[in-house]
């Protein structure tokens, strides 16, 4: 595989000569509430509101934007799902004491899937929330390289 084009986390290079693209922009989440979902981001996770209007929502998360649209509610019969789905996507951050940030958001009653857990073989330690809506969110932290970054490094 060629590393023209190529994004390895972690801190490794980003090698971009031949990407259209600079940068992702913004992730977009479909809410059914707009202002439960803003206090939910705006005052639950801490994120910078960047302007809010009954349809549309920004938040200023670094690089990337993380807006909100007003959409059709889940049908209720339908549960979100716990393994990822073509075609879906999932957000997630990353802490520098997932521990600590975890506790914080179990004391607002923020509504977890998997507690923290270390990922090895990812360098992560990680936990799953879900927003209002259900949509899951991941939160990690950095504990050391990967070991796949670490195999590629020698």
């Amino acid at each position: 595989m060629s590393p023209i084009g190529t994004l390895l986390l972690h801190n490794l290079p980003l090698r971009t000569a031949s990407c259209m693209f600079k940068q992702i922009d913004y992730v977009m989440i479909g809410v059914s509430n707009m202002d439960q979902s803003v206090g939910f981001y705006k005052d639950i996770l801490g994120m910078p509101l960047k302007y809010k209007t009954n349809e549309w929502t920004e938040f200023q998360t670094g690089a990337t934007t993380l807006a909100l649209h007003i959409s059709k509610p889940r049908i209720a019969s339908t549960p979100a799902p716990r393994e990822m789905i073509a075609g879906t996507s999932s957000i997630g951050f990353n802490v520098t004491d997932l521990d600590k940030t975890y506790r914080d958001l179990k004391a607002k009653n923020v509504r977890f899937v998997m507690e923290p857990k270390m990922r090895e073989e990812e360098g992560i330690k990680l936990a799953v929330c879900l927003d209002p809506d259900g949509l899951e969110i991941s939160i990690s932290e950095t504990v050391k390289r990967p070991m796949w970054a670490e195999a590629h490094a020698n």
